[in-house]
């Protein structure tokens, strides 16, 4: 029998990606992404609730989110749950399920990418000049 985990998610990144190096070698990418539920009351009033997403990038992908991901940039996201149990000094398990990514899709306007190339451009520029000297 086939089972399916997975998961789409389009919204934006809430804080800068915090990317590691584990103890392997292995990179790794985390950060949050948050959505939005809307729906009405029983008295029809429109309401909305937010949900925060924790994710996990691995690899060549960490390495990309580490360049190109930054705090409120819209990104499409797609892979599985995976849920991870935690044990605490007190023998005590904490359970922190995250979003672990295949894909990654930046959906931001073109214009928001050419001013980040306008900005690698300008400290590559800089870095040529501090070589000269």
């Amino acid at each position: 029998m086939r089972t399916v985990n997975k998961v789409i998610l389009i919204w934006n990144i809430t804080r800068d990606p915090l990317v590691k190096t584990t103890q392997s070698g292995k990179k790794v990418a985390l950060f949050n992404i948050a959505t939005n539920r809307y729906y009405k009351t029983s008295d029809w009033e429109n309401k909305s609730e937010a949900e925060f997403h924790n994710c996990t990038a691995w690899w060549n992908l960490a390495e990309r989110v580490e360049t190109s991901v930054t705090k409120w940039k819209l990104v499409y996201i797609e892979w599985r749950l995976k849920t991870r149990a935690i044990e605490k000094e007190d023998w005590t398990k904490n359970y922190k399920t995250e979003v672990v990514i295949s894909n990654l899709i930046f959906l931001n306007k073109k214009s928001d990418f050419e001013s980040l190339n306008k900005e690698s451009k300008e400290e590559e520029s800089d870095k040529n000049d501090d070589n000269k000297f």
